[in-house]
């Protein structure tokens, strides 16, 4: 599966919550922007901060522009909210590729 390497941005409401089901599916509201992903990874501006999503297989199953929610399937290994997606620690996936 190729990254996403560009932002996609949209419409949100000012809420945000996450429900995730038997650690196969996460619904997410009051998503921004969907700064980059891949099948291991998701890297997500919400209302409350930006967010990693990190997994096996994952994969958008929906996108709801206008309201800002967002459905990811696949197996879920963890959720952190990071402070600066900048300065987060995490390297994309381009970047551990070229070390």
């Amino acid at each position: 599966m190729e990254e996403n390497t560009n932002p996609l941005r949209f419409e949100t409401n000012p809420y945000h919550n996450v429900v995730i089901k038997d650690r196969k599916v996460m619904e997410l509201t009051g998503v921004k922007q969907i700064d980059s992903f891949d099948a291991n990874e998701f890297l997500l501006d919400t209302a409350q901060g930006w967010m990693l999503i990190q997994g096996k297989n994952l994969k958008l199953g929906k996108l709801d522009t206008e309201r800002g929610d967002v459905i990811i399937k696949g197996t879920i290994e963890s959720l952190s909210y990071v402070s600066n997606k900048k300065n987060s620690g995490k390297e994309s996936v381009i970047e551990r590729l070229f070390k």
